[in-house]
């Protein structure tokens, strides 16, 4: 990228974010003023406020945000029970998610990282750290496509397993707004072999930890069984196990992103993988 259109594209961003509806969901006072100064900071403009789950469905009815941040702990709830609620509701699926949380304890947080989220911010974070989060956010709302490679990602063939509706759903979403249209889903990984042995796929996007048949099961099963054994592999996980993610990498598996991710990351490892598998 050229210096004019790095400053371009950070203009965008910037005229992006001034234009971004953003509903801030925090009980504690002290708290919601730090993040909305925060937000000021990045010239954020349009901010509304609720102060638990309930009063944050209630401003969210009226009219649907672009991306709400949400503390954890909430009087009648969590952030959890927040973002599942939202799921449900189809005006709500599309609304991006972010947490903010001092929790550092994987069960606390596998939830929410399994509900298909921006991203999550510590407990306190700084204006760099919130910018970060709202960069990738503005990615997973927008349609950027990838039409730097010679390929047709309107035509490509895409296996989508995780146990998690929501992970699919919005992995389902970055995928699309890179320009992929062709998906089967599938809840595990005895689900997805019985697809593989029917229908040929030009991606494979797992997780791993999931029941009757996990992710590291699902690799090694295409690798070494399946008539697709080439074909590129993603995984997207919250598995923390340097172990069993060195165990996955040796599997065969064409590369591996966090849950939460950011759309770039996957587009960089999509690109990787199908340029190996071209």
């Amino acid at each position: 990228m050229t210096p004019l259109h790095a400053a371009a594209a950070a203009e965008s961003m910037s005229l992006d974010l001034a234009h971004l509806d953003v509903l801030l969901v925090e009980p504690s006072p002290t708290q919601l003023k730090i993040v909305r100064e925060r937000c000021a900071c990045l010239g954020i403009r349009h901010l509304r406020e609720a102060d638990g789950v309930q009063s944050a469905l209630a401003v969210m009815r009226r009219k649907a945000p672009d991306v709400v941040i949400s503390a954890l702990y909430l009087p009648d709830g969590d952030g959890t029970d927040l973002v599942h609620a939202m799921r449900a509701m189809p005006a709500l699926q599309q609304v991006a998610f972010v947490l903010v949380s001092s929790e550092t304890r994987p069960q606390a947080l596998e939830a929410v990282r399994q509900s298909g989220v921006c991203g999550i911010l510590p407990k306190p974070f700084e204006v760099g750290q919130l910018r970060h989060v709202l960069d990738a956010t503005l990615e997973f709302l927008a349609e950027a496509g990838m039409d730097d490679m010679d390929i047709d990602f309107g035509a490509l063939r895409v296996l989508l397993v995780d146990d998690s509706r929501n992970a699919r759903h919005f992995i389902r979403r970055v995928l699309e707004n890179l320009g992929l249209r062709h998906f089967v889903e599938a809840e595990n990984g005895r689900e997805a072999v019985a697809h593989l042995d029917s229908t040929m796929f030009d991606l494979i996007v797992t997780d791993y930890n999931m029941p009757e048949m996990d992710g590291l099961a699902l690799v090694e099963y295409v690798r070494r069984q399946s008539w697709q054994a080439t074909v590129p592999i993603l995984m997207v996980t919250s598995e923390s196990d340097q172990g069993r993610l060195a165990a996955v990498e040796q599997s065969g598996v064409s590369g591996i992103c966090d849950k939460p991710f950011e759309p770039s990351v996957i587009r960089g490892l999509l690109r990787q993988a199908l340029q190996q598998a071209a």
